[in-house]
C-alpha cells in the first residue's frame, strides 16, 4: 500500500507540474518543450501507478477498487496528450483540470480520513 500512496502522490505532484508548464507554454518560447516532456513524465508516473493498484490488488491481497481508477486517470492522460497534439484546446484544458481532480480524489482513496474518537 506504501507503493500505491507514493504513485498517487506522485502522480498528483506530475498533473500540477503539467498545470504549470501549461501556463509557461503561454508566457515562455521554451514552454512548448517542457510542457510536452512533463506530458510523457505524467504518463510514465500514470502507468507506475496502474502497476502500483495492480500490485496491490494481486500479490498484496489488497482492494482492487483502486485499479479503476488508475487505469481511467491513465486513459485519459492518454487521450490529453492526443487532444493536446492536434491542438482541440476547447476539449484539452477542461480533460486537464479534470484529470487534477481524478488525482485528488484518488489519494483521498488512497489516504482515507480517521474517525476522531
Amino acid at each position: 500500500m506504501q507503493w500505491l500512496r507514493a504513485a498517487v502522490v506522485l502522480h498528483v505532484v506530475a498533473l500540477l507540474f503539467q498545470a504549470v508548464t501549461a501556463g509557461m507554454l503561454l508566457s515562455t518560447p521554451g514552454g512548448r518543450s517542457l510542457h510536452m516532456a512533463s506530458a510523457v513524465a505524467l504518463l510514465v508516473v500514470g502507468i507506475l501507478h496502474l502497476l502500483a493498484a495492480i500490485l496491490v490488488w494481486r500479490p498484496g491481497g489488497g482492494s482492487a477498487a483502486f485499479i479503476v481508477p488508475a487505469a481511467l486517470l491513465l486513459v485519459l492522460t492518454v487521450v490529453q496528450a492526443v487532444l493536446g497534439e492536434m491542438g482541440v484546446k476547447t476539449v484539452h484544458l477542461p480533460l486537464g483540470v479534470l484529470l487534477f481532480g481524478g488525482g485528488v480524489a484518488q489519494l483521498g482513496r488512497v489516504f482515507p480520513r480517521r474517525a476522531v474518537a
